[in-house]
């Protein structure tokens, strides 16, 4: 297979799963046959992946062990813990295949990010016109769907079965194409491809991108500088927010009636929006389910029999509303109900343990792309509850490897400076050496 090949597949898994091949005994998604196609080589040339091996053998034990006690089922813990393992051991490998080169893998990322991107605005472009096969692509994708709304009658998801997912796996991306609207030399992409980005990214009015957008504007004060730039962005975050409060019903709907039930806990209110109530009962659940289990939770893929035991739809009067059932709506949520401390400890350890800001690097790069991981990691915690879908297991690796590089590079100054003198040299720019580990 051809490096360039290669590449499209891999890279293309992480915007595969807006089509299914079937949906029993579980829903079996396009990239899945990228993971059949490369894991039988990976796994030969770099043997087990010991770090996921690791970190999820306390999972599966304990989840084995909550199966026989009637705290979870079979089907449901072997389904997700499969998933979860096998998507974070085939991107692990890619990384190694790759030689750790993160810079390179980040690239294409974003070459594939500007595609997805003026697919977006050509769907936006098509519905205005009129043209339904240019903004209508489920006769392509078998779990996609028109998501109507926003200002201009339709809300931006591309391939993306969502505008919420869209919002979340294009965030690197949007983190980027910002931080080259303040720089003279843009990263990996040009500032019109960027301007493309940042405009989709807000053209899918979901409430995931404002939050997105939000945090994006923050970490580029933190990294370049409050002082100097919060004269500038903080009154454009004001704005921001009012527009959108003032100009985006959904928006407006979802803010007021967070702000209501958390206030007031009042779950017997139809006026509450139906994402406000989904996300206030799994935070009960959760909790709930933490208290009785609060070391390992109750085994992946348990969240579905706690929020059978503790919903807040039981009571009498309450809003009937049980979306999200099996992923808590927040990444953070589901892992205190179904890892208890160990998940939690685990990734606000990997998060603070890892997370490179300017300040603490040499290079632009490396911070660039650790933010940009990190802005789609926080994404998921807060409102996204899958594990695994849309590639997130790849970024995590990219933010804990530029870590790794970024430490490797303090403690051997000498070996990354001949490489990039060495670099510098090189007179095809393509060949040039990306952010890649010292050999041990």
């Amino acid at each position: 297979m051809s490096e360039r090949l290669k590449s499209i597949l891999i890279i293309g898994s992480i915007f595969a799963y807006s089509a299914l091949f079937f949906k029993q005994p579980f829903e079996f998604y396009w990239a899945y046959i990228v993971y059949i196609l490369f894991m039988p080589a990976f796994f030969t040339q770099f043997g087990l992946p010991k770090l996921p091996v690791m970190i999820f053998f306390p999972l599966l034990l304990m989840g084995f062990i909550y199966c026989q006690i009637g705290l979870n089922t079979p089907d449901q813990f072997y389904k997700i813990f499969f998933g979860f393992f096998g998507s974070c051991a085939f991107y692990y490998y890619v990384v190694q295949s790759y030689d750790y080169d993160v810079e390179k893998l980040y690239k294409l990322y974003m070459k594939a990010a500007v595609i997805v991107a003026v697919i977006g605005a050509i769907q936006v472009v098509s519905y205005r016109v009129g043209f339904s096969p240019g903004y209508k692509y489920n006769y392509i994708f078998n779990k996609w769907s028109v998501a109507f709304g926003g200002l201009g009658g339709i809300r931006l998801n591309s391939v993306f079965s969502e505008p919420a997912y869209y919002a979340a796996t294009m965030a690197p991306a949007f983190f980027t194409s910002l931080h080259n609207m303040f720089t003279k030399k843009p990263l990996y992409i040009t500032k019109k491809q960027g301007i493309i980005i940042i405009v989709t990214y807000f053209l899918t009015y979901s409430s995931v991108g404002f939050i997105g957008i939000f945090i994006a504007i923050v970490l580029i004060l933190i990294n370049f500088g409050i002082g100097r730039y919060a004269i500038f962005i903080v009154p454009s975050l004001i704005f921001l927010t009012q527009w959108a409060y003032a100009n985006v019903p959904d928006f407006r709907d979802r803010w007021d009636s967070t702000i209501d039930i958390y206030t007031t806990d009042n779950i017997y209110s139809y006026d509450i929006h139906g994402s406000s109530f989904v996300l206030y009962n799994n935070n009960h659940i959760a909790w709930e389910n933490f208290k009785r289990n609060p070391l390992f939770g109750t085994g992946l893929g348990s969240h579905v029999m706690a929020f059978d035991k503790y919903t807040l739809t039981q009571e009498e009067g309450a809003v009937q509303i049980d979306f999200n059932k099996a992923d808590a709506n927040s990444m953070f949520l589901r892992l205190m109900s179904e890892t208890g401390l160990y998940g939690m400890v685990i990734i606000l350890v990997f998060l603070f343990k890892n997370w490179v800001l300017k300040k603490s690097t040499d290079r632009r790069e490396i911070w660039v792309i650790s933010n940009s991981c990190a802005l789609v990691i926080v994404l998921y915690l807060l409102r996204q509850g899958h594990y695994f879908i849309n590639g997130l297991p790849f970024f995590m690796w990219l933010f804990y490897f530029m870590a790794k590089q970024n430490r490797d590079r303090k403690e051997n100054p000498e070996y990354y400076a001949e490489l990039e003198k060495t670099d510098e040299e090189e007179p095809e720019p393509d060949d040039k050496q990306g952010l890649v580990l010292k050999p041990s």
